[in-house]
């Protein structure tokens, strides 16, 4: 197991500069008085493609050699990575697969085709999801750009939380959704050497709480096909992530279905940016333990803004 080092991502920050945005960090005087804690809102939503995982994806497909890069990337995903390193793929204009769940958001579908990507779609299990993919990769010699289970992907997505860093200064916490871990991972991985005491705090949906039960546990427990309406955290945690969340995350906090609804409007609402459900569960899990982050500095990471607006939850 390749373990990244805080060197790999100040080189995946150069790498990836010119095909991301630096996101903005946004406040709200609405969100701080529901939650009595001060909160700035890093919003990947806004981010190239429309998810963090675009600055994963970047680094990957361009730490490519040319060599390598002629047989193009191929990956599994639920939408976003997908979407993302089709987006990467589509600018260094290399071949792309994605092996999608046919039950994703038509939305990313529709956009992986948009950015050049062959899609195949799979049944909505981790089982098939493989199964298919190993098909995929025999048949194109593709590197395989694991969605968050992959050094150099960790060490792109600890960029987010890098620059919430310089543009906020010290956090007393930083709060994001975990799924297969690799926000949660990067975040550990920049905030472990610039800002060791903050604390990180790992958000889930109570209908897909695996990487809970594996923190309580204290070792990994896969679920194979969860339901929930957080469609980005459905993957169980890999060695690679649970490195980082069994030795740094403080704490995973739940959240139920309509509590994570209930976020989502309330940005919508209040703050007028466009996330995904995966992205509101951090704010839901925070109106749920006040107590725990009363009066404190807390960064929000926005994880992304792909959804089926035909499909809005409240609706």
């Amino acid at each position: 197991m390749i373990i990244p080092t805080f060197d790999d991502v100040i080189a995946a920050h150069a790498r990836i500069k010119p095909y991301i945005h630096r996101t903005p960090v946004l406040t709200s005087q609405y969100m701080d008085d529901l939650t009595g804690a001060r909160l700035f809102f890093k919003c990947e939503n806004l981010q190239k493609a429309g998810a963090f995982k675009a600055r994963g994806a970047s680094n990957a497909v361009f730490g490519l050699s040319d060599e390598q890069a002629i047989k193009g990337v191929a990956t599994h995903s639920s939408g976003n990575h997908g979407l993302c390193l089709s987006y990467a793929a589509g600018r260094r204009g290399i071949p792309v697969s994605v092996v999608v769940p046919r039950t994703a958001p038509q939305a990313k579908k529709e956009a992986m085709r948009g950015y050049g990507a062959k899609v195949v779609e799979c049944e909505p299990s981790t089982t098939s999801r493989e199964q298919v993919f190993a098909e995929v990769v025999a048949q194109s010699g593709a590197d395989f750009v694991h969605p968050y289970n992959d050094p150099r992907v960790i060490a792109g997505q600890a960029t987010c939380s890098l620059e919430l860093h310089e543009d906020i200064g010290i956090l007393d916490a930083v709060v994001a959704p975990i799924g297969g871990g690799g926000m949660i991972s990067g975040t550990c991985l920049s905030l472990a050497h610039i800002s060791p005491d903050t604390k990180i705090y790992a958000a889930e949906p109570e209908q897909a709480d695996d990487a809970y039960r594996s923190f309580k546990i204290g070792h990994i427990i896969a679920d194979d096909a969860p339901q929930t309406i957080a469609d980005g955290l459905k993957v169980p945690l890999k060695d690679l992530t649970w490195h980082f969340v069994s030795k740094h995350v403080s704490d995973i906090l739940l959240a139920s279905e309509q509590e994570i609804i209930d976020a989502m409007f309330i940005l919508w609402q209040r703050m007028k940016i466009v996330v995904e459900p995966s992205s509101a569960v951090p704010l839901a899990t925070i109106i749920k333990n006040k107590e725990l982050f009363a009066g404190m500095r807390v960064g929000i990471i926005i994880t992304g803004g792909n959804l089926d607006l035909k499909k809005l939850p409240w609706m």
